[in-house]
């Protein structure tokens, strides 16, 4: 991120729409501020975004220079970490941002250049990690082989799991509800909360709880 300058689109792609003379902002200022954003917020779609009003998406709009009315969204920031700060004329800071799908980390960067009262643009940004998959995990597209292909179990891998036996996985495979005195482990699960259902290794669905009972979510066997 790059403090005291603001652009059309949020990011380096854009404009200068606003800038500000740089007083000195210290690491104790940034992680303050970008504390304030760790929890439970609301963010308004940046105009350049692939979110669609009027059957339309901003993009589009943004391309012949309409800017229009944005309901805010409801999203999570798990963790927001500075983790370096370079200051000068243009200073710049490096960071980690741990959230929810359908965060717009230029908004955030946006929004944090205003509580630090000196704007902000986004300059990068590398995605590290997406539903457990990190880096690491990776392949480059050109090397994808079938020995490459993951089973269909590691992509549903962050959900709580429950093992059924053969009984079970017949219901599951003609899409029957599960008794919830099927599931084993403390706690149980929650209203609405997705869960894979597992036989002998193999996904065989993914489930929804709904009342005293788990339904079909998406079954694939």
């Amino acid at each position: 991120v790059v403090l005291g300058l603001e652009t059309s689109t949020l990011d380096a792609s854009g404009e200068p729409t606003a800038r500000w003379e740089m007083r000195s902002v210290t690491e104790e200022e940034f992680r303050e501020e970008a504390a304030a954003f760790v929890g439970d917020i609301e963010q308004i779609p940046p105009m350049v975004s692939a979110v669609k009003v009027g059957g339309e998406r901003l993009y589009e709009k943004a391309r012949r220079g309409e800017e229009v009315e944005r309901e805010p969204r409801r999203v999570v920031v798990y963790a927001f970490d500075l983790l370096e700060l370079t200051p000068g004329a243009e200073p710049h800071a490096r960071f980690d941002v741990i959230c929810s799908a359908g965060t717009y980390v230029r908004t955030l960067v946006h929004d944090l250049g205003e509580s630090l009262g000196c704007g902000a643009h986004l300059v990068s940004l590398r995605r590290t990690e997406a539903a457990g998959f990190s880096e690491a995990d990776a392949v480059p597209l050109e090397t994808v082989t079938a020995d490459a292909l993951r089973p269909p179990l590691d992509a549903v891998k962050w959900l709580p799991g429950v093992q059924v036996d053969e009984g079970g996985a017949e219901m599951v495979s003609h899409g029957r509800p599960l008794e919830l005195d099927r599931i084993e482990g403390e706690g149980g699960p929650t209203e609405g909360m997705l869960l894979s259902i597992v036989h002998a290794g193999t996904l065989l669905a993914v489930y929804r709880c709904e009342g005293d009972a788990l339904v079909p979510h998406r079954v694939f066997t």
